[in-house]
């Protein structure tokens, strides 16, 4: 297996991989816990907007996408429902549907429309170059930073929504508005190189995973940690063993993961049951 790192490319891949896939499987123990899955996918598919307006437009290819993904972050984090029959799933995945359809419009009018679309999804994480890698490793990095040094109020923040009672944090919480942006800001970065697809499964596959394993926080956020390294890791050998795309291949060996713990979960919950 480790032949393949001999490999440049492969060894670049990886890195980013790491590093995206820890920030974002930590930040996905908040998104899960708040009931907020679709946000990844929105600001995600908002971000891929951004890229195509640029490329459409013919300039600012790095300052468009983050001024989209930033501003769909800032909307959404002043959107907290009141009425009952609402959920906020729903107004994200409207968000995230009216994107998706403008970003296609878009790029339809790109000389590579489909290719472009591939990327999109999927990104091209073997041409990550290190300076790539130092750009996405200081911004997550701060993000990081910041979580862990003020952990206790973004975690109290998601253990209010866990309660339902994120009605009580008002029209603007400070906490909130820094959550969103930290989301956005990562999503914005690991898109650009990983796709929207593979940066959704980062911060989803392993943050459920590690739900089912652990119940502590520090407990849930190592284990998720962990399973997306090893997520990283087996998904490119198995791109570079069977030449799959990198990213699918990543996506797959996530999805493998989550199928092997919901049945070490089931199984840990009827014997449980047998036994009572």
């Amino acid at each position: 297996m480790f032949q393949m790192f001999q490999l440049d490319f492969i060894t670049q891949a990886f890195m980013v991989s790491v590093i995206v896939g820890i920030v974002l499987s930590y930040l996905g123990v908040h998104v899960v816990g708040r009931g907020i899955v679709f946000v990844d996918l929105a600001l995600g598919q908002i971000s891929s907007l951004g890229v195509a307006f640029s490329d459409y437009v013919g300039y600012g290819k790095t300052s468009i996408p983050i001024l989209f993904a930033l501003l769909g972050a800032f909307l959404m984090s002043f959107i907290n429902i009141r009425d009952r029959r609402l959920k906020l799933e729903a107004i994200i995945g409207i968000i995230y549907a009216v994107a998706s359809a403008a970003t296609v419009m878009l790029i339809s009018k790109t000389p590579h429309g489909d290719s472009d679309i591939q990327e999109v999804l999927f990104g091209n994480i073997l041409s990550v170059s290190m300076e790539q890698i130092k750009l996405i490793g200081a911004v997550l990095g701060a993000i990081a930073l910041l979580h862990i040094l003020f952990h206790k109020k973004f975690f109290a923040l998601t253990e209010s929504f866990e309660k339902k009672e994120n009605h009580a944090i008002g029209i603007f919480n400070l906490w909130n508005f820094l959550f969103y942006i930290s989301i956005g800001l990562s999503i914005v970065f690991a898109v650009r190189i990983s796709g929207v697809i593979p940066v959704f499964s980062f911060l989803i596959i392993p943050a459920v995973a590690a739900l089912m394993l652990a119940k502590k926080n520090i407990s849930v956020v190592l284990l998720a940690a962990l399973l997306s390294v090893l997520g990283a890791l087996f998904g490119l050998f198995v791109s570079y063993k069977y030449d799959f795309p990198a990213g699918s291949s990543i996506v797959a060996v996530l999805g493998g993961v989550f199928l092997l713990v919901s049945l070490y979960y089931i199984f840990k919950t009827i014997f449980k049951k047998m036994q009572s």
